[in-house]
């Protein structure tokens, strides 16, 4: 068919999960009530910090920064399909779909980049812990933040320009949940070689080169433990990175699936998914509260002041 025979996609219908037929009203009650939860909780350690001068510190300043992500991130996909799902319409308009692609990598790659600045500073915190502050210092601090969400447009900017610079003049059937790069490109009346190349590449090097940074800060973390004369000494630097161990597993485990085997069916693929944007972002502040004494007397503070 030639494309001057073809009429331009100028919006697209989200299918949704997958045999899912007749649950329309048990979807919405549940993915509000993740949402509203992963909101409260963001929003509580969020303003716990600020709030705290105790906690104006390099692992809560990174933590406050968690939170905006996963506030940001938890919002790409629920609001739409909840409003999907109440009005009982599926159509996303081109520029809608655009952002979720744009700010799905975005906000994904930042977290990436942000869980493995966190691990630097637990290892320059258990590491050297005389010269912690000196070297983490608030500049350096800043400009490592600031370098994790500046990489990161790159990276989306890049894959959100190759993904809609391609035709889009068939099928405007997304069959999935939410517009990310490979339901869509399937749509696209061009070959996909070169997007899905760079996207795999890009999708696979950034959360590979982030989780090897990860676990060889851990290995030096454990070897220093593994030194310290005091059993107490121990197990307070052991539990200082417990709760950074968790949501790392969190949210690498499920990208390890996702982008390693992209032939998954979508049996597996979509709840896998739906965890990493929906359940994690509400995890992510339960867990850092639950294990965090710290955390715990800032809102005891909140709640007295």
């Amino acid at each position: 068919m030639e494309m001057e025979n073809c009429t331009v996609v100028s919006e697209f219908i989200l299918l949704g999960i997958p045999n899912t037929k007749g649950l329309e009203t048990i979807l919405f009650v549940t993915f509000l009530s993740f949402y509203l939860c992963t909101l409260l909780g963001n929003l509580l350690i969020f303003s716990a910090i600020l709030a705290d001068p105790r906690l104006h510190t390099p692992m809560y300043f990174f933590l406050c920064n968690l939170s905006i992500l996963d506030l940001g991130f938890s919002s790409i996909s629920t609001p739409k399909f909840l409003a999907n799902l109440w009005a009982k319409s599926r159509t996303i308009s081109l520029g809608g779909c655009m952002s979720q692609v744009f700010f799905y990598h975005f906000l994904g790659s930042t977290e990436c980049l942000l869980f493995t600045v966190m691990a630097y500073d637990r290892y320059v915190a258990i590491c050297h812990p005389l010269r912690y502050l000196l070297i983490m210092n608030r500049r350096v601090c800043a400009l490592l933040a600031a370098g994790t969400w500046i990489t990161s447009s790159f990276h989306a900017t890049i894959l959100t320009s190759l993904t809609f610079t391609l035709p889009y003049c068939g099928s405007n059937v997304v069959d999935y949940f939410f517009c990310d790069i490979f339901p869509v490109i399937k749509l696209a009346c061009a070959d996909t070689y070169i997007v899905e190349t760079v996207t795999f590449t890009n999708t696979g090097m950034v959360p590979t080169t982030c989780f090897l940074l990860i676990l060889a800060s851990y290995v030096r973390i454990a070897a220093s433990v593994v030194r310290l004369r005091s059993a107490e000494q121990g197990l307070k630097a052991v539990s200082t990175c417990a709760s950074h161990l968790t949501v790392v597993c969190f949210f690498f485990g499920p990208c390890a699936l996702l982008y390693t085997q992209p032939s998954l069916s979508k049996v597996l693929a979509t709840p896998i998914q739906i965890f990493c944007d929906v359940v994690t972002p509400m995890l992510n502040p339960v867990v850092y509260t639950l294990r965090n004494k710290e955390v715990k007397a800032a809102f005891r503070r909140m709640k007295g002041g």
